[in-house]
């Protein structure tokens, strides 16, 4: 195991994983920055070690003051060196991963990039060999798009659509999902109802970043959309269900029952205390609940809207200014399913289905 900032160290494991083998620990490179100059504001860190072709090849990330982040790389023929380093990727802060092979004998340096509230973004870079050392970019520059065949393989993308069937033997949830918080299994099924994720509630939450069991799928860009409809039959006095744009500064669309009316509603977490932007009556249990997302020259702006038939959209509220923060989350914005009860327990939601799409219908 590699570990360390700037001053990177190396120790090796017991077989069973339970401690530092003693006498193995060392200092593996002194200034693991230095390719990068002597002015340095992050130092090197997220060791990723490879070995190709007999070598061991060392990723690290690095913020030069006044710069940007930056791949830093080390070569060595042992794995405990010594490693000779070089400045190895330098542009739109893309940086911080590896690298990986295709079966037909393709490599990329597999990185990330922080683009606004969408987050960090995944970004595969061309890269090739040159004199034993990886060579990243297409002349030196992470390109934007790239030619590569859709996913035949168990995961159809790191988003999806889902209609909640699941046939024998299926996933209960997909891995493009994960909950806000760890889950309560008692409080959610999408085999209760066929064709439904139906969320329950077990306790009373007075805030929803409080609440359990909010199912969330992340945003993307340069725009997206996400839509699901709601069935609110199950829901009781004080029940809060829907849709969110789910960050610190979330924002919301759903349906809430007060004094035994049900109304549509927005919320706005932009200024830190959530506030309710608008609400509407509604007179049937079903209502279709839209999210769009402008991630596009980091517009960052999300959109909220309802419909009682799928067909015509009504938007609500107001617009959310999308802001990625870091203490609280570390994430970019991501779609969420949520239920939650202010009252008392015992209610339930249920979503017919989640729908993205890459085209949304606000530009401004």
């Amino acid at each position: 195991m590699i570990y360390g900032v700037g001053k990177l160290s190396i120790f090796e494991l017991n077989e069973d994983l339970s401690g530092v083998k003693e006498g193995t620990e060392k200092v593996l490179i002194e200034n693991a920055s230095a390719p990068a100059g002597d002015k340095i504001m992050l130092s090197a860190e997220g060791s990723q070690l490879f070995k190709v072709n007999g070598k061991y090849f060392l990723f690290n990330i690095t913020w030069p003051r006044g710069g940007m982040r930056t791949v830093v790389l080390h070569r060595a023929d042992k794995i405990l060196g010594p490693y000779e380093g070089r400045l190895a990727f330098q542009d739109q802060g893309v940086a911080q991963g590896g690298m990986i092979d295709t079966p037909d004998g393709r490599w990329f340096a597999y990185l990330f990039q922080d683009h606004g509230s969408v987050g960090r973004i995944p970004f595969l870079v061309p890269m090739k060999w040159e004199n034993g050392w990886p060579v990243i970019g297409v002349d030196a520059k992470a390109p934007e798009t790239l030619d590569l065949p859709a996913s035949k393989g168990l995961i159809p993308g790191i988003v999806n659509n889902d209609e909640f069937t699941r046939k024998k033997g299926d996933p209960l949830l997909p891995l493009v999902w994960q909950w806000n918080h760890n889950p309560d299994n008692n409080l959610w099924s999408v085999t209760e109802r066929k064709g439904y994720l139906r969320l329950k509630t077990g306790r009373v939450d007075s805030l929803f970043v409080k609440s359990r069991n909010t199912l969330t799928q992340r945003t993307f860009g340069p725009q997206c959309s996400g839509t699901t409809l709601l069935e609110t039959s199950g829901l009781k006095e004080g029940d809060f269900a829907g849709l969110t744009a789910f960050q610190r500064k979330f924002g919301q669309v759903g349906v809430k029952i007060v004094g035994g009316q049900k109304y549509v509603f927005m919320v706005s977490n932009k200024t830190d205390k959530p506030t309710e932007l608008e609400s509407v009556p509604l007179s049937q249990n079903k209502v279709y609940l839209k999210i769009e997302c402008n991630f596009k020259d980091k517009t960052d702006v999300a959109y909220f809207f309802y419909s009682l038939d799928g067909k015509t959209w009504t938007i609500i509220g107001g617009p959310l200014k999308m802001e990625y923060t870091l203490m609280e989350h570390f994430m970019g914005y991501r779609f969420g399913l949520f239920y939650y009860a202010s009252k008392s327990p015992g209610g339930f939601a249920d979503f017919d289905y989640f729908h993205i799409s890459d085209q949304i219908s606000k530009v401004n």
